[in-house]
């Protein structure tokens, strides 16, 4: 395992390519993900840090997460001068919605309630400085779990599909980003229960938080509208003249027989769960939209190849493919979802899980209360902020023993040529 000198080192050498003018996010960008409390369940929020730690759509990024259980648009127009800015955000993703609607079917007030609360919380993030916002409707509840006595869950997925048309309508006016959570969130969930059962939780409890199945497509809709593009790395090997080649990120150690060692310092992203295990877990979705094909590219190109097929075993698993699909590339985070990355990727999650923990702590118990604390104890202003600062400085101290776990990682790409 290298050092945290060691790792600054080569992500300098191995320096991404030039960015693109669709891509939202700037190096060292701070991106604050608000929202609820399906945010605050530190799910999606986890997987965009994540995403931005391991597969570094570009550099020194960093997240925190401000969801607050129970909140509607106007309760987080009211904390954001508290809660948000003294992180100084300069990319912001919302997602609100769900408690806006009221779990009734759709009414006048409620979607005038809507656009002027999330008008006004817009505003004041443009006010405080924020460049880039993101401004996401709410997702779906699910078609089968959804109990509440105002709506079926088709009459509140018709509300909730009403009030990601209101942010939309806002996110034009405001010259913001229109992200929509809804569309994706059905589509995936209608192909889940299609394939698996009407009966599969994709969204669970009474049907309005959605596990980890549906929270990576959230982490999806939000990546992709900030411009990821999911290309990790290629790796292309000459069997001919046992050569090897690795885009940024992957620095080929050595190439000897269709054997190649690798470093690399950027990863794909891994899951948990599986496509042929219907269960909670993110990987049990993978098969209904396109992670892997629109944000985790980590490909295999095999030049050279004699035979009709090869057989490539990475880490501990072993698979066949036809020489033509290894000779276009083959992605190996998809095939491979067991592989040489997922027990460090496992490590930098533990981690990113307890800082965002300790941002729930932080922003409920300390931030947002310091005004009524000073209210309370006027003598005591010096004391308090510097508590908050103390707050403040834990939770950096967090975030950054979780990106010092994104370690250069070692392992073996081995490729043997079959009739």
């Amino acid at each position: 395992m290298k050092s945290i000198p060691a790792l600054l080192a080569a992500a300098l050498i191995t320096a991404i390519a030039p960015l693109r003018a669709d891509l939202v996010l700037k190096p060292n960008d701070m991106v604050a993900i608000c929202g609820d409390s399906i945010t605050e369940q530190r799910l999606y929020s986890a997987f965009m840090e994540e995403y931005f730690l391991m597969c570094r759509p570009v550099e020194g990024l960093r997240a925190a997460q401000f969801g607050w259980v129970g909140e509607a648009t106007g309760g987080f127009a009211a904390r954001i001068e508290s809660d948000i800015l003294p992180f100084k955000p300069t990319v912001v993703t919302t997602c609100y919605g769900m408690n806006d609607g009221g779990y009734n079917a759709m009414t006048a007030h409620t979607v005038d309630a809507f656009r002027q609360a999330t008008t006004t919380f817009v505003e004041k993030l443009k006010a405080g400085g924020v460049r880039a916002i993101l401004l996401s409707g709410p997702g779906c509840v699910d078609s089968t779990a959804f109990w509440r006595p105002g709506a079926t869950a088709e009459e509140y997925n018709k509300t909730l599909a009403t009030l990601s048309d209101i942010a939309k309508e806002v996110a034009a006016k405001e010259g913001v980003t229109f992200v929509d959570m809804h569309t994706p969130m059905m589509d995936v969930m209608t192909k889940a229960k299609a394939a698996y059962g009407d009966k599969y939780p994709f969204v669970t409890g009474i049907g309005v938080h959605p596990a980890g199945n549906g929270q990576i497509v959230m982490a999806y809709v939000f990546l992709k509208a900030l411009g990821c593009d999911g290309a990790i790395g290629t790796i292309t090997v000459d069997l001919a003249g046992s050569t090897a080649t690795g885009t940024p990120g992957q620095k080929i150690v050595s190439c000897q027989n269709g054997t190649v060692e690798v470093e690399s310092t950027r990863y794909p992203f891994c899951f948990q769960g599986t496509p042929d295990k219907p269960g909670q877990a993110e990987g049990s979705v993978l098969s209904f939209f396109p992670f892997n094909d629109d944000l985790n590219r980590y490909l295999l190109v095999v030049k050279g190849l004699k035979g009709a097929k090869a057989k490539v075993t990475w880490g501990a698993v072993t698979k066949e493919f036809p020489a033509a699909d290894l000779a276009k590339g083959v992605n190996l985070a998809a095939e491979f979802l067991v592989n040489p990355f997922c027990s460090q990727f496992r490590k930098v999650d533990t981690a990113v899980q307890a800082q965002q923990a300790q941002e729930s702590l932080l922003i409920r118990s300390l931030l947002h209360n310091v005004s009524a604390f000073k209210t309370i104890a006027p003598n005591s202003g010096a004391e308090l902020d510097k508590v908050a600062a103390d707050g403040m400085a834990q939770e950096t101290k967090l975030f950054s023993a979780a990106a010092a776990l994104v370690v250069p990682v070692d392992h073996t790409i081995k490729i043997e040529q079959e009739p």
